[in-house]
């Protein structure tokens, strides 16, 4: 049987980082202020794989549609999978298949990755909040383009990003988005994962603009696509108060 998700309203939470410790090759492992272990593997493009204290998490999981292919039968079943959308880049049936557990996988959709998937899941609506675990909780905030040709690719109230709370340690997965006036409210974020995938989510001025607004501790840019350069966003991203962590997300 799944755990079951209690939905709440939207409510902030103010958080803190404590400390950052080495990892095997491929993973960057955190310490939360309480003392539990999370362990971030990028993956691809925009999927990425969480460990929180032997929960685990998969984002956006996709096999094929973006290669590498990874199959991902050498990773554990997942506790949660959440979608941010319904974008081959983001969404993978087979990729969701392959990581679920039928006695315990629970799966976060935004609604219309939750219809492509023969409504199975869990449909999540930006603004809506889900008490996964005890002191585990997921956020959906908005994600969407701003720029007038780019707002049909991705509407305003369809896809998320999610702020997922580990008792105090905030993870911001933005999903795919361009710097949006949202992002003013997103605070006390640990670790952020920003998109730079010119010209469909943020161009590396609204990558550094959003680093600046948001403050995380951390960033993580992913989700970079074939048009931008990895070195330029580094270049871009010289000066900030983040550390900036550069992985494989092409």
């Amino acid at each position: 049987m799944t755990r079951k998700i209690c939905w709440l309203l939207l409510i902030p939470a103010l958080l803190t980082l404590t400390a950052c410790h080495e990892a095997p090759q491929g993973s960057d492992v955190y310490i939360t202020p309480k003392g539990k272990r999370l362990t971030i593997t990028p993956i691809k493009h925009a999927s990425i794989e969480m460990n929180y204290d032997g929960l685990e998490f998969e984002i956006d999981p996709v096999s094929s549609n973006v290669e590498p292919i990874v199959e991902y039968v050498d990773k554990p079943k997942a506790d949660y999978i959440l979608v941010t959308h319904w974008h081959n880049d983001h969404f993978e049936k087979h990729a969701i298949l392959v990581l679920t557990d039928e006695a315990k996988t629970n799966i976060l959709l935004d609604v219309k990755s939750w219809n492509r998937y023969y409504n199975r899941g869990t449909p999540i609506h930006n603004g809506q909040k889900a008490a996964l675990e005890k002191n585990v909780t997921v956020y959906a905030v908005p994600a969407y383009n701003v720029t007038p040709k780019y707002r049909a690719i991705h509407p305003k109230g369809l896809g998320n990003g999610y702020i997922i709370d580990f008792n105090g340690f905030r993870v911001y997965i933005a999903g795919d988005t361009e710097f949006i006036p949202e992002m003013y409210h997103i605070k006390d974020i640990d670790i952020a994962f920003l998109p730079c995938n010119t010209p469909y989510t943020m161009n590396l001025r609204q990558l550094r603009k959003a680093v600046e607004v948001i403050r995380p501790k951390i960033v993580y840019p992913y989700n970079w696509g074939q048009h931008t350069d990895p070195k330029d966003i580094e270049k871009t991203l010289r000066g900030v108060k983040s550390k900036v962590v550069m992985r494989y997300f092409r």
